[in-house]
């Protein structure tokens, strides 16, 4: 079973009423990759689990991005991101949310990402799922030299304009070697 590190402190009943709150981070030994949501949609809240929507192809993009068989069993899943060094977590410790939409989250408050990194000095590269929750690390965060940044498409079910196969070969950035390959080109200033 995953590791998962309980980040941040409890989150108070009353707050809890009003905000969706985002689970703790998943993190296994020595990540490479943080891969950075937004905040869990409604089903993912009441199944309590990353990206349990069935419609969103998240799981099915990394099980396929790394040959590997799709397992069914959330614990599966959670493994087999630590033993590929994935990690994962959401930019939003809270927010108020009506639906499961990224584009109606108010009142967000941020979880502390910049000490997850610190705590985890492995982390080489950190994708997000989706323009939103870019713009919201943006809003809060400034980019470590030393970390590589890239926002993938969206893996929801509202980001219904891209197919799977044209999601999936988007996420095909967040294999190591395709990592390493984008790592020069990022930081060169000339492009």
């Amino acid at each position: 079973m995953a590791n998962t590190t309980a980040h941040p402190e409890p989150i108070p009943a009353k707050e809890k009423q009003e905000f969706s709150a985002s689970f703790p981070p998943v993190m296994g030994k020595s990540p490479r990759i943080l891969i950075l949501g937004t905040l869990p949609g409604q089903e993912s809240l009441r199944q309590q689990q990353y990206y349990a929507h069935p419609r969103n192809a998240f799981w099915k993009i990394l099980f396929r991005l790394f040959r590997k068989e799709f397992k069914f069993d959330y614990a599966e899943r959670l493994t087999f991101l630590t033993e590929n060094k994935i990690a994962l977590w959401d930019i939003c410790r809270l927010g108020i949310r009506k639906g499961s939409l990224d584009s109606n989250i108010r009142q967000e408050i941020p979880n502390d990402i910049p000490q997850l990194v610190t705590e985890h000095p492995t982390i080489q590269s950190i994708f997000f799922n989706g323009k939103k929750a870019e713009q919201l690390f943006k809003k809060y965060f400034e980019r470590q030299t030393q970390i590589t940044y890239i926002t993938l498409l969206s893996t929801s079910p509202a980001n219904a304009s891209y197919s799977f196969e044209q999601k999936l070969e988007n996420w095909q950035k967040i294999k190591p070697a395709e990592v390493k390959a984008l790592r020069p080109r990022l930081f060169n200033k000339n492009s």
